[in-house]
């Protein structure tokens, strides 16, 4: 993998990152598709339409099923979805967050029973990666260990512990590979919560070793905006200004320009596609619920300034009337929308960084919302 900084305005960068399957540039937002699908989109709407060029997918879902084993034997995700871009695999470490009544970590690893069949599965670091190289992601992330917030000072500590230890086993694992990873790039994930000493910790100690990359992780899981801001804004400065930062299962449009001014370079949420299937739907102004009575007759698109597939051809009525008759069209129309949305968000951000006019963009951002 190849990055290079292309510009900065003060702390927010434009990037450029090269891997097996394309060129990425940053500041950029990765469309999640868990089970190797964004939903209701396959992958000539994510290349064609959207232009997307990196995509998440999640190791715990995919080896769960179909079975890293049967992407493999496909010629990895790229052969199996025929998604020609790059792919971002998760490494699970959420999973058994967000799944905890039925997982448990110990030194070793995450235990965890199937949500699908209830059978008992153990990731250990070197499991994880083992899935990943089947899956033959362009960017692997390690196993790592989420805590929700609040949580006590013993808790943070013993997550921040095991995952250094964790992250030492898997770049250990990685670089004595010779034969799978070939292509393949590793990242780290920095947790701690919102406690500064522990974020600068696992931040030293996680930026000595050998990855191509840095994430951090453990927010958006329940504490204040501004604490997470407060948070990014402190761990960046730990993290090396030659690799990516990626910060991970963030956020609304709102983080997004908060947390490039603070330097960071990727991101990933389920948020534009999860809006989309409810009804919501992002605008240059704010947010609106598309199945409200008063879009049953309005012939305009769904924001007049957008330029994606379905603002050129669809109006807000025939929108409202496909999400009230229950036609699945409605989520494909509806999530091309929101993910052209992000992805010309971050779009506009780097053409703002390129041209020292950060402060300007972020401005007249949050303006637009204030005028509605």
């Amino acid at each position: 993998m190849e990055f290079q900084i292309d510009k900065t305005d003060e702390n927010a960068r434009v990037g450029t990152i090269k891997t097996a399957h394309s060129t990425i540039q940053t500041p950029v937002f990765m469309p999640v598709g868990t089970a190797g699908s964004v939903k209701s989109l396959d992958a000539y709407d994510m290349q064609n339409i959207l232009g997307a060029d990196i995509i998440l997918g999640n190791t715990y879902h995919l080896y769960l099923r179909p079975g890293d084993e049967i992407i493999k034997n496909f010629g990895g995700l790229h052969g199996f979805t025929k998604y020609n871009g790059s792919f971002l695999t998760d490494s699970g470490g959420f999973q058994a967050f967000s799944l905890s009544d039925i997982s448990k970590a110990d030194e070793e690893g995450v235990k965890f029973k199937s949500h699908i069949d209830g059978s008992t599965h153990y990731f250990t670091p070197q499991k994880v990666l083992d899935i990943e190289y089947n899956l033959n992601s362009d960017i692997m992330m390690v196993l790592d260990d989420l805590v929700e917030l609040p949580s006590s000072k013993e808790r943070i500590n013993l997550s921040v512990n095991r995952t250094i230890k964790w992250a030492k086993e898997s770049i250990d694992y990685h670089l004595s590979k010779k034969d799978n990873g070939a292509g393949q790039n590793i990242f780290a994930i920095i947790q701690g919560g919102t406690d500064k000493e522990f974020r600068k910790k696992c931040a030293s100690e996680l930026c000595q070793m050998r990855f191509d990359g840095f994430a951090i992780g453990g927010l958006s899981v329940g504490e204040e905006s501004s604490k997470m801001y407060d948070t990014v804004e402190f761990t960046t400065p730990f993290m090396p200004k030659d690799k990516p930062r990626y910060l991970m299962g963030v956020g609304t449009p709102e983080d997004l320009v908060e947390n490039v001014q603070r330097g960071i370079d990727m991101f990933d949420c389920v948020m534009p596609t999860r809006n989309a299937r409810n009804a919501t739907l992002f605008t240059s102004f704010g947010k609106i619920n598309i199945k409200g009575a008063k879009f049953i007759n309005d012939e305009n698109p769904i924001d007049t300034t957008c330029n994606c597939y379905t603002c050129r051809n669809y109006s807000r009525a025939y929108l409202n009337h496909l999400y009230r008759a229950k036609e699945l069209t409605f989520f494909r129309l509806a999530s091309l929308h929101n993910l052209h949305y992000y992805l010309n968000l971050m779009h506009e951000m780097r053409e703002a960084i390129m041209k020292g006019e950060f402060k300007r963009f972020k401005a007249e951002f949050y303006g637009k919302r204030e005028k509605y």
